[in-house]
């Protein structure tokens, strides 16, 4: 390799790193616009004071839905007499703590921490809109988290029935899911059910052309001229559709083959960084989902790594023997990471038993291993 194709010590193939963040903020934001004019009629009446329309954003993980609502939050906290919040619910897995958000939303400081019951959080936040004669649109993102912990109903009503609760205040809400298996509406309780009829908007997979163009745009933006190639270009674009659409494995895996180019002291992205980056880059999903795990689904997954396609009764004895915890719970967390998608559950028909189901994990065992470390 020629000495003029190498990088100075001071140089950089990037020209903004922060173009391939996870919480970048696209100028343009292509390949969605009707679902933002969806939005933006649902949202409507929020500027205008009224209570706006309830919303259901649903699509599979990185097909944009957080950055319209981003894009979208922005736009309203520019208005007057509006207050615009988004929780993540991932984060903020039940009602009190989506609560203790919308009140920092809205008084810019936190709820004291000690001993504030959930009655007098919910009504500082509801007198505050009325005193202000403020509209609050709330966007619950990741909110199959909430259901995972079964306190989606009880937050639910709480937000739509706020005006019962106190008339004059005014509260909208966007729902935002990445779980395709949940079914939201038919979830919830009977009571959430008759009066949460949100307008919907599906945000489905791009397809790989789209994908071209839109990881084109933060090249162009995050790249320097000439670092990654059509072909390259192409290449993650295949990768990413492979991952099942996942614009942020693109994004991500961009970035990546970008560190490993600078790492060779090479100005361009060759082919090579892209393929060895991606056998790294495919488990940036299973780092996030397991980040947000509990001590006990963590063990449980220890356990299914070590007992890859035992039928459900030998997991269980194995995973009681290491946890002590019983069948219900081992029930519930297996339920919990199957909606996850980190574990996959097969029926076989077993000699004189019937159907019994078995469980294996979703990803190579040793990479979860790895990252449960």
């Amino acid at each position: 390799m020629g000495g003029e194709d190498m990088l100075g010590w001071d140089e950089s193939v990037f020209r903004d790193e922060h173009v391939f963040e996870f919480d970048y903020l696209p100028e343009t934001f292509k390949h969605r616009d009707d679902q933002m004019e969806t939005l933006k009629y649902a949202l409507r009446p929020a500027v205008r004071g009224s209570r706006p329309l309830n919303v259901m954003m649903r699509g599979p993980p990185g097909t944009g839905k957080t950055t319209a609502v981003w894009k979208l939050f922005d736009e309203l906290s520019g208005m007057p007499d509006v207050r615009a919040v988004r929780v993540n619910c991932q984060v903020n897995s039940t009602r009190y703590s989506v609560f203790s958000q919308l009140f920092e939303g809205m008084f810019d400081y936190e709820p004291p921490t000690s001993g504030i019951s959930f009655k007098k959080l919910f009504s500082q936040i509801t007198d505050r809109l009325v005193d202000d004669d403020e509209v609050l649109v709330v966007a619950l993102d990741d909110v199959n988290y909430l259901f995972y912990e079964s306190e989606a109903s009880e937050t639910l009503y709480s937000l739509i029935r706020a005006h019962e609760e106190h008339s004059g205040a005014k509260i909208g809400v966007v729902v935002v899911s990445s779980d395709l298996e949940l079914d939201v509406i038919d979830s919830l309780d009977s009571r959430v059910q008759s009066v949460f009829r949100p307008e919907e908007v599906y945000f489905p997979t791009y397809d790989e052309p789209e994908i071209v163009d839109i990881l084109r745009e933060r090249v162009e933006l995050g790249f320097r001229e000439g670092v990654v190639g059509p072909q390259v270009l192409d290449r993650v674009a295949a990768l990413t559709a492979e991952a099942g659409g996942d614009l942020r494995v693109g994004i991500d895996l961009l970035r990546r083959a970008g560190m490993t180019a600078e790492m060779r002291g090479s100005t361009a992205v060759e082919r090579e960084d892209v393929e060895t980056t991606y056998e790294k880059a495919k488990h940036v999903h299973l780092s996030r989902h397991l980040r947000g795990l509990s001590d006990s689904e963590r063990d449980l997954l220890r356990v299914l790594a070590d007992n890859q396609g035992k039928r459900a009764g030998e997991l269980y004895d194995a995973f009681e023997a290491e946890t002590d915890l019983g069948y219900t719970r081992y029930s519930e967390l297996i339920k919990k990471l199957e909606q996850l998608g980190l574990v996959e559950a097969e029926y076989a028909d077993v000699e004189g038993r019937g159907r019994s189901r078995a469980f294996s994990l979703a990803y190579d065992a040793d990479a979860v291993l790895e990252r449960l470390e």
